[in-house]
């Protein structure tokens, strides 16, 4: 873990949450920010007066310090552009200034864990380790709508000490998600009550709405639980001055067996502030607070856990959709429903499970960070590598009530707000061309990537072939069959493509089998003969005429990026062809593959690179023609991701990568013109999407050419160490992690189109190329490189999980973490060897 101050990690915000649940964030200072519990992301949501604090009391000589966990605003003075992560809520810079806080903090995080430890001017320390649980190919544990932290206590002098942790939060049921509260007061709020319950040790505060239309989409149950004996409760109040009181007015010596007698009761201290009694107004929730008291003798440690849990069951359509407008939506509100949610009765549901498996699930997550971390991998590699899933289980993706998952391109922010705002989720949904940069799902969870393949060809497939590359929802209404779409406005071509090699990734991997291909496989063909027919009906091998791409525009020409795209793709088909035993279509594809590698090779290298080449006629309007654009051996990136070796020859492929290395990693950005969106600036060091190191650039370029696309940068980082390139892939990616280091931009949520944007996870290939992964479920071979004396390489099958070490007679032997990875032959390339095989 690296260890970051409040102040160096001032835009650290790590998200707790499972799959499909929402989020809230902790931040470096310790504080808690961005709530997202209310089924629609927003990057900004609050709930106010819900922190941590902390009472100190002594007798001899007198202490009686009460002060709020949380360290003073890093306030930067060139914040990076586009990002929202260091904002601090002005409620609690009153709180601080108010109450006191702490006088810094110690931010340490390996995703989905972070730890914090605070600075106080008091005899005690204070250590927050906060998490949500996740477990390799666990969807179940991986989707606890959960918040769990413990406290670790010292007491660091040599008198006995009296310690009261509290933990306040303000009662969100009814809160529509997208509002930020006045302090107590929102539209939604009315009726709220808070309630104590106590069973097995632990006392929790259930917040709930009872007066609520349970079909309202802020309907619902939070509950705030903690496990020390004899934690007492301020259940309703409106203003931090309450609890904090309340947290003063504690004594050391009151009767605490009350509490045996009457489990209900709040409080056992006769004397006490009680709060307020009965529904809250109209307009306006409560506040609740618990408070765990502890007694540490000089030198004793003690640990509190405080849980948050929620339950919000109604996620309705509460975002706009692309294409034109359909008078079947009409004033209709489309409930989609939460998976979470037919898991559990309530949020006292989820805390009952947290209360029995709290040490299994911590055990079982901390056991993948451990897998990682002791990889030998840098701690910044492991930092950004855990990290991927973060994406996965932030509002950019959902789960309906029936299962299945889907997800925006991002959650709306700062670098939305020109088109769409900055709350709900963003260019909806399941968008073809851009999911086609991520690999994290399909790794981690691979059942949930199935998913998205059975919507494509079950729902998304048009009758002529095509693929739409978004989804309208629900999935039973219309969907843009021979429609404008947006963003581009036909199906995306690089969409489709993706469709095909995504589908025998999910082969590979054993998320699907060949009984499910079986069922799908005219599908596919007919797809597969859909992009013949309309960019190829000659059979030259090279696609050409208007290309629709994740640009958001038209590509034109001959190209790598549309061609490496469809060359990845025609093998692909080649070998499920095979798999199948057709072997005359597999023979025709490889023929069509075999003209049209020398057709772009021929057309397209300059010596440096490959450009693109327009035909007679065709505008040059958003293209890049003598430019290189970093996306141009996309397809090899995919082709070495699934075993199907160099698509174009070796030699020219390694020196294009060099030239995209050399002419678009920029290091230093003042001056820079940026014509649309600000990713990187100042000292940053990026990968430009494009640029024209010969000159040539067109009036008006590529669209997004002088942007930096973490996406891209990782793609192009990963080819490179497929190819042996490492000081190339290590350059890219040591700028990358410097620029989402904490400091100016969150390491945990990389941004485009949105916050924790879905291209970011094409980082997970980084993994799969410095171990040299290859895995065919089909046969049981798994192919790694030989690992380093030291070296565990992570291996990641679609049914277990563990590593990979030298044994010390100099034998490669797999380790088994988690589950049964199903591997019957493992294959080891020797030491330095490059990693990519050439089947072309």
């Amino acid at each position: 873990m690296r260890h970051l101050s409040h102040t160096s990690g001032g835009s650290v915000a790590l998200p707790l949450g499972g799959i499909g649940t929402g989020n809230v964030a902790v931040c470096a200072d310790g504080a808690l920010r961005q709530w997202q519990l209310h089924n629609i992301g927003n990057h900004r949501g609050d709930l106010p007066w819900s922190f941590f604090a902390l009472r100190v009391q002594r007798h001899e000589p007198p202490l009686n310090d009460v002060r709020i966990l949380q360290a003073p605003p890093a306030d930067l003075d060139r914040p990076a552009p586009l990002v929202t992560d260091h904002e601090v809520p002005a409620w609690q810079r009153d709180l601080l200034a108010r109450f006191g806080g702490v006088r810094g903090t110690t931010f340490r995080g390996t995703y989905p864990f972070a730890a914090v430890d605070y600075d106080l001017d008091a005899p005690v320390d204070v250590r927050m380790e906060a998490f949500t649980p996740l477990v390799p190919l666990d969807v179940d544990r991986s989707s606890l709508p959960a918040a769990m932290f413990t406290f670790t206590l010292t007491n660091t002098g040599d008198i006995p000490l009296g310690v009261w942790l509290g933990a306040a939060m303000q009662n969100p049921v009814g809160l529509d998600g997208t509002t930020a509260p006045d302090g107590v007061r929102a539209a939604g709020y009315g009726g709220n009550t808070n309630r104590v319950r106590r069973e097995d040790g632990w006392t929790s505060l259930v917040m709930e709405n009872a007066g609520l239309d349970p079909l309202a989409p802020g309907a619902g149950q939070a509950v705030l639980t903690c496990d020390t004996p004899y934690t007492v409760a301020l259940p309703q109040w409106v203003e931090a001055g309450e609890f904090l009181s309340f947290l003063r007015s504690r004594s050391p010596y009151a009767d605490r067996p009350r509490l045996d007698a009457t489990s209900y009761a709040a409080d056992h201290q006769a004397g006490a502030p009680v709060g307020a009694v009965g529904p809250s107004p109209a307009g306006q929730t409560w506040n609740g607070g618990l408070a765990a008291p502890l007694r540490l003798a000089p030198g004793e440690t003690a640990t509190v856990r405080y849980a948050l849990t929620w339950h919000f069951p109604n996620r309705y359509v509460n975002f706009h959709q692309f294409g034109p407008p359909n008078p079947q939506w009409g004033p209709t509100r489309f409930w989609l429903g939460n998976h979470y949610t037919t898991r559990y009765r309530d949020a006292e549901g989820v805390a009952a499970r947290l209360r029995t498996e709290w040490e299994d699930l911590e055990r079982d997550s901390r056991a993948w960070t451990d897998v990682l971390a002791g990889s030998g991998l840098g701690d910044d590699a492991v930092e950004h590598l855990a990290a991927q899933a973060a994406v996965l289980r932030s509002p950019t993706c959902f789960r309906t009530a029936d299962g299945a998952f889907f997800g925006f391109e991002g959650v709306n922010g700062a670098s939305t707000t020109g088109h769409a705002g900055d709350v709900g989720g963003s260019c909806p949904l399941n968008c073809t061309h851009v999911w086609n940069y991520a690999q994290a799902l399909a790794a981690l969870f691979p059942e949930l990537e199935r998913s998205m393949r059975d919507t494509e060809l079950d729902v998304l497939q048009a009758p002529d072939g095509s693929v739409p590359h978004r989804v309208i929802s629900p999935t039973y209404l219309p969907q843009l069959w021979g429609k404008p779409i947006g963003g581009p406005d036909t199906p995306a071509l690089d969409g489709m493509l993706g469709v095909l090699l995504k589908t025998y990734r999910e082969l590979r991997s054993g998320a699907v089998d060949l009984d499910w291909l079986a069922a799908r496989w005219s599908r596919l063909v007919r797809l597969l003969e859909h992009v013949r027919a309309g960019w190829d009906p000659e059979g030259t091998g090279v696609l050409r005429g208007i290309q629709p791409s994740t640009h958001d525009i038209d590509l034109r020409g001959v190209n790598t990026f549309m061609g490496t795209y469809w060359l990845a793709a025609l093998r692909a088909v080649e070998e499920m062809a095979r798999l199948r035993g057709e072997d005359h279509l597999a023979a025709e594809v490889r023929a069509l593959f075999e003209r049209g590698s020398a057709a772009y090779d021929e057309q397209l290298f300059t010596g440096e690179y490959y450009r693109q080449v327009l035909e007679p006629g065709e505008p040059d309007e958003f293209q890049w023609g003598e430019g290189c654009l970093s996306d141009q051996l996309i397809g090899q990136w995919w082709a070495h991701e699934l075993d199907l070796g160099h698509l174009l020859p070796a030699d020219h492929v390694r020196t294009a990568l060099r030239s995209v290395v050399r002419h678009n990693l920029r290091s230093g950005f003042d001056g820079f013109e940026h014509t649309y969106r600000v990713f990187a600036d100042r000292d940053d060091t990026g990968l430009l999407v494009c640029s024209w190191p010969t000159g040539g650039r067109p009036e008006v370029p590529t669209r997004y050419a002088d942007e930096v696309w973490t996406g891209t940068e990782q793609q192009v980082a990963a080819l490179c160490l497929r190819e042996g390139l490492e000081d190339e892939a290590w350059a890219i990616l040591e700028g990358l992690w410097r620029r989402y280091d904490g400091r100016r931009r969150n390491p945990y949520n990389h941004i485009e189109c949105g916050d924790h944007y879905v291209r970011s996870m094409s980082g997970w290939s980084v993994l799969h190329a410095w171990t040299g992964r290859a895995w065919d479920a089909v046969s049981g071979t798994l192919s790694l490189r030989e690992p380093a004396p030291g070296e565990r390489l992570p291996v990641l099958t679609g049914t277990g999980w563990g590593y990979a070490r030298r044994r010390d007679d100099g034998e490669t032997e797999l380790v088994t973490v988690g589950g049964d990875p199903g591997v019957r032959s493992l294959e080891v390339r020797a030491a330095g060897e490059v990693l990519a095989p050439d089947h072309a």
